[in-house]
């Protein structure tokens, strides 16, 4: 079955429209967190403050989170920022006209300064609405636009960037371990991929939809793809037999699963 036809829901990941200003490290994370006059905001900015997931930080079956941080003033909370003088005073380092969404041009001290594209938010909110804003929160199966092989990984709270598609629902592992599998990659780049003119594959939401998923949980897949997990020391041994099991799901012959694994 399509994976578009699974109760599953595939998003974007964040678009900020100024990554200088809104992504942040740990010191700069500190350095605000230090600046707020009172507790209750020191707490309430703590919340606001979360880490990100980048493209470049996805790897197969696990990801290394980079220490980075998104101020995630999201449209769809309607913040008052008012209420985190910290985050305002660093927000305004940058300038409010480089901020703000209108999309106009300033100069300043003999400088051109660009603001974000126009939308209807406000100059210290992202640039996107974020409406699943929900969607964050629950386990979710990351992967990276462009990749020249499958990157599938599985993440619970860390807030995707803009270069990371996720999915959430249910059978997340039976799922991870078909979209990780040689015989998948081997479908999307032979049938479905869609190519960069780089030399690397375009992930891309409408593509992924598409993949013919085996639909039937299978308990055996799950296992291994938990094992898969959680030991990093039988990489190969585990994910050579998720790729059998899967062609075996599939109903390949022996000749058809030994040209996909030695080829894929």
């Amino acid at each position: 079955m399509p994976l578009k036809d699974w109760d599953i829901q595939i998003n974007y990941g964040i678009k900020t429209g100024c990554n200088d200003a809104f992504i942040i490290d740990s010191i700069k994370r500190n350095e605000i967190l230090d600046n707020c006059t009172t507790e209750e905001e020191r707490q309430k900015t703590a919340e606001i403050i979360r880490p990100i997931l980048r493209g470049r930080d996805i790897k197969r079956y696990s990801y290394e989170f980079a220490d980075q941080y998104i101020i995630s003033t999201f449209p769809s909370k309607q913040y008052n920022i008012d209420d985190y003088q910290s985050i305002k005073s660093y927000l305004l380092s940058f300038g409010i006209e480089k901020l703000e969404q209108t999309g106009k041009k300033y100069v300043i001290n003999g400088e051109t300064v660009k603001a974000r594209k126009k939308t209807n938010n406000k100059w210290f909110e992202t640039q996107d609405s974020i409406s699943y804003l929900d969607e964050f929160s629950k386990p979710k199966i990351i992967w990276i636009e462009l990749s020249d092989e499958s990157k599938f990984a599985l993440c619970d709270d860390l807030v995707p960037l803009n270069t990371v598609f996720f999915l959430t629902g249910n059978h997340l592992n039976h799922i991870l371990g078909l979209l990780n599998s040689k015989l998948i990659h081997w479908y999307f780049t032979t049938c479905l991929g869609t190519s960069s003119g780089v030399g690397t594959n375009r992930w891309l939401k409408y593509t992924i939809e598409q993949l013919p998923l085996v639909c039937h949980t299978d308990e055996d897949l799950s296992q291994l793809v938990a094992a898969r997990l959680s030991d990093k020391t039988n990489v190969s041994i585990c994910e050579s037999k998720i790729d059998s099991l899967i062609c075996k799901m599939y109903g390949l012959t022996q000749e058809e699963c030994a040209y996909v694994i030695d080829n894929y």
